[in-house]
């Protein structure tokens, strides 16, 4: 087998099929989030589970990578901005096959490879460290750049959250993309409407956040960022439309933080997350008695 054959994603045949492997992958990625938050006994578990089905899309369906040689020249980059999402990435990576699902348990430990905010320097896989939000795509729009020079087909996929749109680097980032017609960039933004300070609408409105990409020059969809069927079709349409028109594209996906677990979804101190000892184990049997009826339903 050839190196490239060990790049592209291994997607079944039939729609429903590619759907379902998608579905087990990010209710696995789910199981992990809530194994590592009961390390540490809190964290930001609830943005992580909403972002779960964004991360599954990716990483299982998407992504030309191979899972033994994180550093492979060939592969697309998948840039965290959100370093505080780090639990997110790395139940993706783990499932992936980069991570063992066993040094999960090492989360947030002293000499740990797996820290609570993503460093490069630490974690296979981690493509950058996150820190203060509104870098990653400056960094992403950079690469893109860069590889198009070197003449590679390597995409960048980078990751934001809706609070990342309050900061002007993002949109000096988003024009520049726009002006290098870099059609190897694909923007996704957890639009999960909270920020540390409060929601998103009272901390800096973004919205008509649609408009203002368009505006500068992205091709745009906006979607149910936890229904697996409309990021697949998303994704797909990206894709096609950066072949076409040799334009960046955004998946902006409304997210429900805490999503799979209703415990955590009510919370109302949702940013930064503390779980009480006994309840970790209620969140796991809230989660797999939703992915069963899920199932029950695509069954």
């Amino acid at each position: 087998m050839n190196d490239m054959a060990l790049l592209d994603p291994v997607r079944p045949a039939g729609a429903e099929a590619r759907l379902q492997r998608i579905r087990e992958g990010a209710y696995r990625m789910r199981h992990h989030m809530l194994d590592m938050g009961e390390v540490q006994g809190q964290g930001y578990v609830g943005q992580a589970l909403g972002v779960a089905d964004m991360l599954a899309v990716t990483y299982l369906d998407q992504l030309r990578f191979a899972p033994s040689d994180p550093d492979h020249p060939d592969r697309d980059r998948f840039l965290l901005s959100t370093g505080h999402y780090a639990i997110g990435l790395y139940a993706a990576l783990a499932e992936a096959g980069t991570l063992a699902v066993e040094e999960l348990q090492t989360y947030g430990s002293d000499d740990s490879r797996l820290p609570m905010s993503g460093m490069a320097s630490y974690t296979p896989g981690m493509e950058i460290s996150g820190g203060s939000l509104g870098h990653g795509l400056g960094v992403a729009v950079g690469m893109a750049l860069g590889l198009r020079h070197q003449g590679s087909t390597s995409r960048i996929f980078n990751f934001l959250s809706d609070g990342e749109l309050d900061e002007g680097s993002t949109w000096e980032a988003a024009m520049g993309a726009h002006h290098h017609r870099l059609g190897n960039l694909l923007a996704m933004v957890d639009m999960n409407a909270l920020q540390a300070d409060g929601k998103t609408e009272t901390v800096l409105s973004i919205e008509p956040a649609h408009e203002k990409w368009a505006a500068c020059g992205w091709f745009v969809q906006r979607v149910d960022g936890n229904d697996i069927g409309a990021l697949v079709e998303a994704f797909d349409k990206a894709a096609a439309a950066a072949a076409a028109e040799g334009q960046p594209t955004v998946i902006l996906c409304d997210t429900q933080i805490g999503a799979g677990v209703p415990l955590l979804e009510q919370r109302e101190k949702a940013h930064f997350m503390r779980i009480n000892e006994d309840e970790w184990q209620v969140c796991r049997e809230q989660l797999t008695a939703g992915h069963d009826a899920t199932q029950g339903e695509h069954g």
